[in-house]
């Protein structure tokens, strides 16, 4: 039941009797993954030079069987230890191979957390052709990461 203006406004998607919706990026629903050869040192890693937030790491010693860091602006990825020699390992992903876009507000700020924290800056910071800020750097294990503003195009 529609009892204000403002219910108007915000209870549909444009239909009969409603305002259309603004178009704006969706908020991040995507979670990749990757294995590690050293999860534990990759996740001190990515929380030190990137700012994850490390959430969920479950695992005895150096085995990691699974970890989750969040994106303090949405998102996240979820990670573990490689398990070399396992034949029925139904995710056999290979350290190293990893590559991603993290959407951050603020890449001059985590361009200079990573280079405190000694990651290897592969693209500096510059502007692109669609309007973003970026960089890219490298984690210990070779995992591709770039970082810039650009959220996707808006639906």
């Amino acid at each position: 039941m529609i009892e204000s203006t403002d219910d108007i406004l915000t209870e549909g998607a444009g239909g009969a009797g409603t305002a259309p919706r603004a178009k704006t990026p969706p908020p991040p629903q995507v979670w990749p993954t990757l294995r590690a050869r050293d999860a534990r040192a990759l996740i001190r890693f990515l929380v030190d030079a990137f700012g994850f937030e490390e959430t969920a790491v479950h695992g005895e010693g150096d085995l990691v069987a699974h970890a989750e860091l969040a994106w303090p602006e949405g998102g996240g990825i979820m990670l573990g230890s490689v398990r070399d020699g396992d034949t029925d390992d139904k995710w056999a992903l290979r350290p190293g191979t990893f590559g991603a876009y993290v959407v951050t507000a603020d890449p001059d700020a985590v361009h200079a957390r990573a280079k405190a924290a000694g990651a290897e800056i592969s693209t500096g910071l510059h502007e692109t052709d669609y309007g973003s800020r970026d960089f890219a750097a490298l984690d210990p294990e070779g995992n591709h990461w770039s970082f810039g503003t650009y959220p996707g195009e808006a639906r």
